[in-house]
Protein backbone atom coordinates (compact mmCIF):
# COMPACT_ATOMS: atom_id res chain seq x y z
CA UNK A 1 0.00 0.00 0.00
CA UNK A 2 1.14 3.67 -1.03
CA UNK A 3 2.17 6.01 1.94
CA UNK A 4 -0.30 9.00 2.30
CA UNK A 5 2.93 11.14 2.03
CA UNK A 6 4.53 9.86 -0.88
CA UNK A 7 4.35 12.05 -4.02
CA UNK A 8 1.85 11.89 -6.92
CA UNK A 9 3.52 11.16 -10.87
CA UNK A 10 2.70 10.71 -13.93
CA UNK A 11 4.20 8.21 -16.69
CA UNK A 12 5.19 8.05 -19.89
CA UNK A 13 6.38 5.15 -21.94
CA UNK A 14 6.65 1.73 -21.10
CA UNK A 15 10.46 1.43 -21.44
CA UNK A 16 12.77 -1.19 -18.39
CA UNK A 17 14.87 2.19 -17.53
CA UNK A 18 12.97 4.61 -15.42
CA UNK A 19 14.16 8.43 -15.91
CA UNK A 20 12.97 10.74 -13.27
CA UNK A 21 11.78 14.17 -14.17
CA UNK A 22 11.88 16.53 -11.49
CA UNK A 23 9.89 20.52 -12.19
CA UNK A 24 10.83 23.20 -10.66
CA UNK A 25 9.65 26.70 -8.56
CA UNK A 26 6.42 27.28 -11.02
CA UNK A 27 5.82 23.71 -12.41
CA UNK A 28 3.63 20.80 -12.05
CA UNK A 29 3.81 16.78 -13.48
CA UNK A 30 2.25 18.18 -16.84
CA UNK A 31 4.97 20.59 -17.64
CA UNK A 32 7.46 17.87 -18.91
CA UNK A 33 4.64 17.31 -21.98
CA UNK A 34 7.41 19.00 -24.67
CA UNK A 35 9.84 16.28 -22.97
CA UNK A 36 7.93 13.06 -23.29
CA UNK A 37 7.59 12.01 -26.84
CA UNK A 38 11.37 12.12 -26.72
CA UNK A 39 11.58 9.33 -23.82
CA UNK A 40 9.39 6.65 -25.33
CA UNK A 41 12.34 4.37 -24.93
CA UNK A 42 12.19 4.87 -21.66
CA UNK A 43 9.57 4.89 -18.36
CA UNK A 44 9.07 8.26 -17.52
CA UNK A 45 7.93 9.45 -14.47
CA UNK A 46 7.30 12.98 -13.50
CA UNK A 47 6.44 14.05 -9.97
CA UNK A 48 4.49 16.69 -8.56
CA UNK A 49 6.62 18.08 -5.69
CA UNK A 50 5.11 17.86 -2.50
CA UNK A 51 3.02 20.58 -1.92
CA UNK A 52 1.99 20.64 -5.62
CA UNK A 53 -0.12 19.35 -8.22
CA UNK A 54 -1.60 16.12 -5.78
CA UNK A 55 1.40 15.63 -3.41
CA UNK A 56 0.84 16.44 -0.20
CA UNK A 57 3.39 19.04 1.66
CA UNK A 58 6.11 17.83 3.92
CA UNK A 59 8.39 18.81 6.40
CA UNK A 60 10.42 22.37 5.07
CA UNK A 61 13.99 21.19 4.02
CA UNK A 62 15.73 19.40 1.18
CA UNK A 63 16.43 16.31 2.93
CA UNK A 64 12.73 15.86 3.56
CA UNK A 65 11.95 16.18 -0.47
CA UNK A 66 14.69 13.70 -1.18
CA UNK A 67 13.33 11.42 1.19
CA UNK A 68 9.85 11.68 -0.54
CA UNK A 69 11.90 11.13 -3.63
CA UNK A 70 12.82 8.01 -2.07
CA UNK A 71 9.50 6.94 -0.87
CA UNK A 72 8.13 7.63 -4.67
CA UNK A 73 10.65 5.77 -5.99
CA UNK A 74 9.60 2.72 -3.92
CA UNK A 75 5.91 3.11 -4.85
CA UNK A 76 6.97 2.77 -8.21
CA UNK A 77 8.97 0.13 -8.25
CA UNK A 78 12.21 1.88 -9.39
CA UNK A 79 15.33 0.30 -7.99
CA UNK A 80 17.81 2.86 -9.93
CA UNK A 81 16.80 6.07 -11.66
CA UNK A 82 18.48 8.42 -14.31
CA UNK A 83 16.97 11.91 -12.53
CA UNK A 84 16.24 15.15 -14.44
CA UNK A 85 15.86 18.02 -12.55
CA UNK A 86 15.25 21.86 -13.13
CA UNK A 87 15.63 24.27 -10.88
CA UNK A 88 14.61 23.86 -7.54
CA UNK A 89 13.92 20.43 -8.80
CA UNK A 90 17.20 19.91 -9.64
CA UNK A 91 18.75 20.71 -5.98
CA UNK A 92 16.27 17.82 -4.91
CA UNK A 93 18.02 15.70 -7.66
CA UNK A 94 21.52 16.65 -6.11
CA UNK A 95 20.49 16.07 -2.59
CA UNK A 96 19.18 12.37 -3.53
CA UNK A 97 22.05 11.96 -5.46
CA UNK A 98 24.47 12.57 -2.75
CA UNK A 99 22.22 10.94 -0.18
CA UNK A 100 21.45 7.70 -1.81
CA UNK A 101 24.14 7.56 -4.82
CA UNK A 102 23.23 3.82 -5.04
CA UNK A 103 19.67 4.54 -6.66
CA UNK A 104 21.11 6.68 -9.55
CA UNK A 105 22.00 5.44 -12.17
CA UNK A 106 22.75 9.14 -13.79
CA UNK A 107 22.22 12.73 -12.87
CA UNK A 108 21.00 15.78 -15.19
CA UNK A 109 21.29 19.04 -13.67
CA UNK A 110 19.08 22.03 -15.06
CA UNK A 111 19.00 25.41 -14.66
CA UNK A 112 20.12 24.15 -11.31
CA UNK A 113 23.03 25.90 -9.62
CA UNK A 114 24.56 23.77 -6.69
CA UNK A 115 23.67 26.43 -3.97
CA UNK A 116 21.18 29.28 -3.95
CA UNK A 117 22.76 32.55 -4.18
CA UNK A 118 25.62 31.72 -2.45
CA UNK A 119 25.33 34.78 -0.44
CA UNK A 120 24.40 35.40 3.32
CA UNK A 121 21.46 35.48 5.38
CA UNK A 122 20.43 39.45 4.13
CA UNK A 123 20.18 38.37 0.19
CA UNK A 124 17.96 35.65 1.54
CA UNK A 125 15.77 37.58 3.19
CA UNK A 126 15.99 40.05 0.41
CA UNK A 127 15.18 37.44 -1.66
CA UNK A 128 11.85 36.15 -0.19
CA UNK A 129 9.98 39.75 1.23
CA UNK A 130 10.42 40.19 -2.92
CA UNK A 131 9.10 37.25 -3.96
CA UNK A 132 6.39 37.08 -1.12
CA UNK A 133 5.23 40.81 -1.40
CA UNK A 134 2.63 40.55 -4.08
CA UNK A 135 0.98 37.32 -2.06
CA UNK A 136 0.96 39.43 1.17
CA UNK A 137 -0.66 42.43 -0.70
CA UNK A 138 -3.60 39.80 -1.77
CA UNK A 139 -2.37 39.07 -5.60
CA UNK A 140 -2.46 35.67 -6.51
CA UNK A 141 0.28 33.16 -8.43
CA UNK A 142 -2.48 33.78 -11.05
CA UNK A 143 -2.02 37.54 -11.29
CA UNK A 144 1.70 37.53 -10.99
CA UNK A 145 2.14 34.34 -13.03
CA UNK A 146 2.83 36.40 -16.66
CA UNK A 147 4.93 38.80 -15.37
CA UNK A 148 7.17 36.08 -13.70
CA UNK A 149 7.49 33.92 -16.75
CA UNK A 150 8.24 36.84 -19.25
CA UNK A 151 11.62 37.97 -16.61
CA UNK A 152 12.72 34.23 -16.85
CA UNK A 153 12.51 33.79 -21.05
CA UNK A 154 14.99 34.19 -23.55
CA UNK A 155 14.42 35.97 -26.66
CA UNK A 156 13.47 33.57 -28.84
CA UNK A 157 11.24 31.11 -27.34
CA UNK A 158 8.78 28.54 -28.65
CA UNK A 159 5.53 30.31 -28.92
CA UNK A 160 3.52 27.59 -26.69
CA UNK A 161 5.98 28.29 -24.10
CA UNK A 162 4.94 31.09 -22.05
CA UNK A 163 1.51 29.84 -21.99
CA UNK A 164 2.27 26.76 -20.71
CA UNK A 165 4.31 28.10 -17.54
CA UNK A 166 1.81 30.72 -17.29
CA UNK A 167 -0.88 28.23 -16.82
CA UNK A 168 1.44 25.54 -14.52
CA UNK A 169 2.71 28.71 -11.93
CA UNK A 170 -1.04 30.17 -11.70
CA UNK A 171 -2.13 26.02 -10.52
CA UNK A 172 0.49 26.04 -8.21
CA UNK A 173 -0.99 25.70 -4.67
CA UNK A 174 -0.37 29.34 -2.52
CA UNK A 175 1.04 27.09 0.69
CA UNK A 176 3.45 24.87 -1.49
CA UNK A 177 4.83 27.63 -3.57
CA UNK A 178 5.62 28.97 0.10
CA UNK A 179 7.12 26.13 1.21
CA UNK A 180 8.94 25.73 -1.79
CA UNK A 181 10.67 28.93 -1.42
CA UNK A 182 11.70 28.57 2.37
CA UNK A 183 13.07 25.79 1.42
CA UNK A 184 15.21 26.91 -1.92
CA UNK A 185 16.94 29.79 0.02
CA UNK A 186 18.35 26.81 2.47
CA UNK A 187 20.55 25.05 -0.41
CA UNK A 188 24.26 24.55 -0.53
CA UNK A 189 26.03 21.65 -2.07
CA UNK A 190 28.71 23.27 -3.40
CA UNK A 191 31.23 21.47 -1.41
CA UNK A 192 30.02 18.15 -2.19
CA UNK A 193 30.08 18.20 -5.89
CA UNK A 194 33.17 16.42 -6.16
CA UNK A 195 31.55 12.82 -4.29
CA UNK A 196 29.28 12.58 -7.53
CA UNK A 197 30.46 9.51 -9.23
CA UNK A 198 27.90 8.90 -11.50
CA UNK A 199 27.25 10.21 -14.83
CA UNK A 200 26.35 13.66 -14.89
CA UNK A 201 25.45 16.27 -17.34
CA UNK A 202 24.70 19.41 -16.79
CA UNK A 203 22.59 22.05 -19.14
CA UNK A 204 22.04 25.90 -19.06
CA UNK A 205 20.09 28.24 -21.20
CA UNK A 206 22.27 30.74 -22.75
CA UNK A 207 20.15 33.33 -21.29
CA UNK A 208 19.35 32.17 -18.28
CA UNK A 209 18.99 35.08 -15.90
CA UNK A 210 18.64 32.67 -12.64
CA UNK A 211 20.87 29.97 -13.12
CA UNK A 212 24.15 31.75 -15.06
CA UNK A 213 26.63 30.59 -17.74
CA UNK A 214 29.22 30.99 -15.66
CA UNK A 215 27.98 29.48 -12.60
CA UNK A 216 26.86 26.54 -14.42
CA UNK A 217 30.02 25.92 -15.79
CA UNK A 218 31.95 26.34 -12.37
CA UNK A 219 29.42 23.66 -11.57
CA UNK A 220 30.64 21.41 -14.19
CA UNK A 221 33.88 21.40 -13.22
CA UNK A 222 33.65 20.83 -10.43
CA UNK A 223 31.91 17.64 -11.22
CA UNK A 224 34.22 14.25 -12.16
CA UNK A 225 33.63 14.30 -15.88
CA UNK A 226 30.71 16.21 -15.94
CA UNK A 227 28.92 16.93 -19.34
CA UNK A 228 27.87 20.71 -19.88
CA UNK A 229 25.27 21.60 -22.40
CA UNK A 230 24.64 24.85 -23.70
CA UNK A 231 21.18 25.65 -25.32
CA UNK A 232 21.31 28.76 -27.33
CA UNK A 233 19.05 31.75 -27.12
CA UNK A 234 17.18 29.84 -24.04
CA UNK A 235 16.19 31.26 -20.79
CA UNK A 236 15.53 29.75 -17.32
CA UNK A 237 12.61 27.43 -19.33
CA UNK A 238 14.94 26.14 -21.97
CA UNK A 239 12.70 22.55 -22.20
CA UNK A 240 9.93 24.96 -23.09
CA UNK A 241 11.65 27.55 -24.90
CA UNK A 242 14.00 25.42 -27.31
CA UNK A 243 12.00 21.59 -27.14
CA UNK A 244 14.10 20.62 -29.48
CA UNK A 245 17.18 21.52 -28.70
CA UNK A 246 16.84 20.00 -25.36
CA UNK A 247 15.50 16.80 -25.83
CA UNK A 248 18.21 16.00 -28.49
CA UNK A 249 20.63 17.23 -26.13
CA UNK A 250 19.19 15.27 -22.92
CA UNK A 251 18.28 11.93 -25.27
CA UNK A 252 21.93 12.36 -26.19
CA UNK A 253 23.47 12.11 -22.70
CA UNK A 254 21.09 9.20 -21.56
CA UNK A 255 21.88 7.12 -24.81
CA UNK A 256 25.41 6.76 -23.59
CA UNK A 257 24.77 6.15 -20.14
CA UNK A 258 25.25 2.49 -19.41
CA UNK A 259 22.16 0.39 -18.50
CA UNK A 260 23.99 -1.27 -15.51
Amino acid sequence: MTDISTPHWQEHGEGSRAVVLLHGLGGNAGLWTPTLPALDAYRALAWDMPGYGASPLVEPGFPALAAALGRMLDAAGVERADLVGHSIGGMVALEFALTAPERVRSLTLYASPPAFGGRGPDFRERFLASRLAPLEAGRSLADIAPDVVASLLGTEPDPAAAPAAIASMAAVPEAGYRAALSTLVTFDRRADLGRLAMPCLVMVGEEDPLAPFPVMHAMAGAIPEARLALIAYAGHLAHLERPHEFNAMLTGFLDRVEEG
